[in-house]
């Protein structure tokens, strides 16, 4: 999990870490994917894992965090295997003063397939700055065009018939208007 946050942060990624109980949804599982999602941020590489299966304990003990290590958490349980956990904590953490190390978790879970998760977050974030998420995915063109394209996939197969017109669809409005995707990021990747 180290490897998912910038190196200064160790201390604080170590002690989020070791309140999340090795308590696992299947115990017979590792509680992170092994499959990693790679972004550049600042100068350095952070490798998030693609998913984790770890039980949400944090009711037990968010109380005790400062607020950077409440963010790390819920950054972490943003990559849970329960969509209803993902947008739990993904709701917290847009409500925070979030840090730039938080933006690649922030970003990727709008690339997956709940459209409520879509809706939540450009309700919260058309209303914030965001330019340095922006400029986040300027920065990660390849692997932002990639969750852009995997956005439609998810519209065309599950929300197609609800949401007809794509130029109305959530997911799209908050990939251009918060995002700021655009056609040339294609052609930079």
């Amino acid at each position: 999990m180290y490897a998912a946050f910038p190196k200064d942060l160790k201390e604080a990624v170590s002690k989020v870490f070791n309140l999340i109980l090795n308590d696992t949804y299947n115990k017979g599982i590792d509680g992170e994917s092994p499959d990693r999602l790679e972004y550049l941020l600042g100068n350095s590489i952070i490798q998030i894992p693609y998913r984790i299966y770890y039980n949400d304990n944090s009711n037990s003990f968010i109380n005790e965090l400062n607020s950077r290590e409440k963010m790390i958490l819920h950054c972490i349980f943003s990559r849970s295997n329960d969509g209803f956990i993902r947008q739990k904590h993904l709701k917290s953490l847009l409500s925070m003063q979030y840090e730039d190390w938080a933006i690649p978790y922030i970003v990727k879970i709008c690339d997956e397939y709940i459209v409520e998760i879509l809706e939540m977050t450009y309700l919260i974030l058309q209303e914030q700055d965001t330019e340095r998420i922006k400029e986040f995915c300027y920065r990660n063109s390849v692997s932002f065009c990639k969750s852009y394209s995997r956005m439609i996939s998810y519209w065309n197969e599950f929300y197609r018939n609800e949401h007809k017109n794509f130029k109305h669809y959530v997911g799209r409005k908050l990939f251009r208007e918060c995002f700021g995707y655009s056609r040339e990021m294609e052609n930079k990747s």
